[in-house]
């Protein structure tokens, strides 16, 4: 789904969506129960490609925004409204704006960091929810950039993004650079300094052209601004903290994801009490539902199957 602009027509099944008072770009497919695909970061809509049509198939109607900051949606130049409050009320709002009382809310990356807290926050929206890559747990006793800075030091990516300005022109600086290194590994592309990267297996000179075009239109700033909101979201998760939800719960990870080195997925069932086994897809890395897109919607088709006998 790349940006929209006068050069690049959109396809017939995407529109402006008002919600929460932004205008989203969404894609919508499909008839059936809702599903809600929300992405992360360097990602649009379009990284659920492989998705929409298996689910599609599978009965179901389809919703797919560019996030806020994002693609061809709104990109807000203040910080707090990238809040996971916030942005999960744009989230309950496409809902309204499409007619939809209830959806199964998927996340990736920062998408999943989108989702979670809705099962807490609008249990009575969310039919079930599921997280790739980024789980979900009890509130840390201090706040996480204290933790991430004694753990892993000021050059981990994510403290390194809470700057505003240089990381956002590093990135921008060469945006296929950019976005060859963050899909061969979210680890490389810090502080505007590549490793030498080539294009993984999994994503194709066209696919990346895409992202390109996108990122090269926004720039960098919208989708930083969710990390720049670690903290806050913190501060918002401690008064749900007694909370729990009994909403039906999904958590699939690669098994060579960095992202499990820091993000343990340990305690997700202590917040989300009808959880299903955690599914590990051996050998995928952080952006799995790319890299193994038929594993991804058959875990996907058969958990939302579930819902239906239940």
């Amino acid at each position: 789904m790349p940006a929209a602009d006068a050069s690049t027509p959109r396809p017939d099944d995407v529109m402006d969506v008002a919600t929460n008072g932004i205008t989203l770009s969404v894609r919508v497919a499909g008839s059936g129960p809702a599903v809600v695909l929300a992405h992360g970061f360097p990602e649009i809509g379009y990284s659920w490609r492989h998705q929409v049509p298996a689910l599609v198939e599978a009965g179901y109607r389809v919703i797919v925004p560019d996030m806020r900051g994002y693609g061809g949606s709104d990109q807000p130049t203040d910080v707090e409204s990238y809040s996971a409050q916030n942005v999960g009320n744009d989230l309950i709002g496409l809902l309204d704006a499409l007619g939809e009382q209830q959806a199964v809310f998927v996340g990736h990356d920062w998408g999943a960091g989108m989702v979670w807290p809705l099962g807490l926050s609008h249990p009575d929206r969310v039919r079930a929810v599921a997280g790739l890559s980024v789980p979900f747990g009890p509130p840390a006793p201090v706040a996480p950039t204290q933790i991430m800075r004694k753990r892993l030091g000021e050059s981990f990516y994510m403290i390194q993004f809470q700057q505003q300005g240089p990381p956002e022109e590093n990135l921008a600086r060469d945006v296929r650079a950019t976005m060859t290194a963050m899909m061969a590994s979210i680890s490389t592309a810090v502080g505007g300094t590549f490793e030498p990267a080539e294009l993984p297996g999994w994503l194709t000179p066209d696919e990346l052209d895409v992202y390109v075009r996108a990122f090269e239109q926004t720039g960098f700033a919208g989708g930083l601004n969710y990390y720049r909101n670690i903290d806050r979201n913190w501060e918002q998760s401690i008064t749900m903290s007694k909370r729990t939800s009994e909403v039906p719960a999904m958590f699939l990870t690669g098994s060579l994801d960095p992202v499990r080195g820091f993000m343990p997925s340990d305690r997700l069932g202590e917040v989300f009490t009808n959880l299903q086994e955690p599914i590990v897809v051996e050998g995928a890395g952080h952006w799995v539902q790319q890299e193994r897109a038929a594993e991804v919607n058959d875990a996907l088709i058969a958990f939302l199957a579930s819902l239906d006998r239940d």
